[in-house]
């Protein structure tokens, strides 16, 4: 498994942003990044200034949206739906992007089951529970 630092993902999306924003050919992974970069121009300012990325890796505002992180999010709904890894999830996030009739919405709403998961397993010390993280994705999708 794969465990960049903190430094790095920061360096990988400023990285992508720069090299989307020239123009330069991306690849696969870095055009998926790109494309959620571009549904949140918001982040845009901090993404372009990698030196101030790097500096600012204190949480100084618990409250404020972490531009790093929630990118981090999406691309792992991503990935998680694209091998339909934990099984179900591929359908749990359609439903909801059905439901919503958008997929950023519905990336959004999963996000907080996906915290929600990781927040609890390591609270309790265990293995994350991919079975009540689809649940938790289903009933957002059966909401009205």
């Amino acid at each position: 498994m794969i465990q960049p630092s903190q430094a790095d993902v920061r360096r990988f999306f400023c990285g992508v942003y720069a090299k989307a924003r020239s123009g330069a050919a991306l690849e696969p992974m870095e055009l998926l990044v790109s494309q959620w970069m571009d549904e949140h121009p918001h982040y845009h300012p901090a993404l372009s200034d990698v030196e101030a990325a790097l500096r600012d890796m204190t949480v100084v505002n618990p409250d404020a949206e972490n531009p790093f992180l929630h990118l981090s999010m999406h691309l792992s709904i991503s990935e998680q739906c694209s091998i339909d890894q934990p099984r179900g999830i591929r359908q749990a996030v359609e439903l909801l992007t059905h439901q919503l009739q958008s997929l950023h919405e519905a990336h959004h709403r999963t996000m907080e089951c996906l915290g929600r998961m990781v927040h609890e397993s390591q609270r309790a010390g265990r293995i994350p529970d991919g079975e009540a993280y689809i649940a938790c994705v289903q009933r957002h999708a059966t909401r009205r």
